[in-house]
Order: structure tokens, then C-alpha cells, then sequence
């Protein structure tokens, strides 16, 4: 059954069952692990201080997450799958105000990192 989004449990719910789809995504994965590598727990752990600052406004995630994105071979159907595994687990998992930002959140993410990695594919002397 479907919850509000409320505490750092919630968040580590969230973001351990997208990255698992997303392992698994044939589009998606190769990307991720590439990057990744073998350091899965390190990003994860990102991922929960990212969310719970933005959702739950406890600020525990310092830093820029745009350039680590900047120079992935990625293009708009990469953004669009990654958008549907995050608001297909979110409808899954959660309920409430908490659940609908998080999708309103992730879809403005997913197109200003699009616009972005275009413009910086097209001015590569343009910095970010």
C-alpha cells in the first residue's frame, strides 16, 4: 500500500528501488555501470542526501549534481526512460504531496540536464 513520503527511510526506499530498475533497464545500465563502476553504496548514499534535502528540506547534500552528467552519451531517450522508472516507482511505492513532487522535481531535473549535456556538446568550450 502506498505511503507519504516522510522520513529518510522513505527516501532510501525510494531511491534503492529506482537504481535497482535501473540496473536492470537494457537501455539504462550501461550507463550507469560504466560510471559506476563498483562503487553502487558511495552513490546511493548521494542519492538519499540529494532527496532528503530536496523533499524533506533536511539539508544533507552539498555539492553540484550537473557535472559529473556533463559528458555522458546520453540523449533524450535515455532521459525519458529515466524519468518513467522514477515516477513508475514512485507511483508505486508512495501517495501524497511528498510523492507528487518528487516527479515534478525529477522531470525538471531530466530536462534542464538534457538542455544542458545538448549545450555542451554543442560549445564544448562553454563552461558550465
Amino acid at each position: 500500500m502506498a505511503t507519504e513520503i516522510l522520513t529518510l527511510d522513505d527516501i532510501k526506499l525510494l531511491v534503492n528501488t529506482f537504481y535497482e530498475r535501473v540496473r536492470d533497464n537494457e537501455l539504462l545500465a550501461p550507463i550507469f555501470n560504466e560510471r559506476i563502476k563498483d562503487q553502487w553504496p558511495h552513490h546511493l548514499e548521494k542519492m538519499y542526501r540529494f532527496w532528503q534535502t530536496v523533499l524533506l528540506e533536511e539539508h544533507t547534500y552539498l555539492g553540484s549534481p550537473f557535472p559529473p552528467h556533463a559528458k555522458l552519451p546520453v540523449g533524450h531517450e535515455h532521459f525519458a526512460t529515466w524519468l518513467s522508472l522514477f515516477n513508475q516507482t514512485v507511483d508505486e511505492l508512495f501517495t501524497g504531496l511528498k510523492a507528487e513532487e518528487a516527479k515534478w522535481r525529477a522531470g525538471k531535473m531530466a530536462e534542464m540536464f538534457e538542455a544542458k549535456i545538448n549545450h555542451v556538446r554543442n560549445n564544448p568550450f562553454n563552461i558550465l
